[in-house]
């Protein structure tokens, strides 16, 4: 199993969480870490950057972007490993394990990944609401 001594890059992290709760109407998850910030998650921000390859894609100008999540909630939390997570949508998406790193980088820079996502989407013609 993988750890912070084994220098791998995908799991050294100093972020690690002291503690991870999902919201009690499902929509947000809220993760304290022991470095200092506790963040709160919106379940469309986990959801719609994903890190499953169905996605974020196979390379950079493959990442899908995924429309109409606006209402998704979180059905499940299940531990991977001793560095990440595997969040379960209501929609039924469940293949992306977030890792310590990325929980932090979705909580500490979430409000700017939303912005340019609502922007993305209307670029696009899409919406966030379903």
């Amino acid at each position: 199993m993988s750890s912070p001594e084994t220098g791998d890059d995908r799991f050294d992290t100093p972020h690690w969480p002291a503690e991870i709760r999902v919201a009690k109407d499902r929509r947000s998850l809220s993760v304290a870490f022991r470095d200092g910030p506790t963040v709160g998650i919106p379940a469309e921000l986990l959801r719609v950057e994903s890190p499953s390859a169905e996605v974020q894609g196979h390379s950079a100008a493959g990442k899908t972007l995924v429309a109409g999540k606006a209402g998704v909630a979180i059905a499940s939390v299940e531990p991977v490993g001793n560095y990440a997570v595997r969040i379960g949508f209501d929609d039924g998406h469940s293949t992306g394990i977030y890792t310590w790193r990325y929980l932090h980088k979705l909580g500490t820079q979430g409000e700017a990944m939303l912005a340019d996502y609502a922007a993305a989407l209307a670029a696009k013609g899409l919406r966030r609401e379903p």
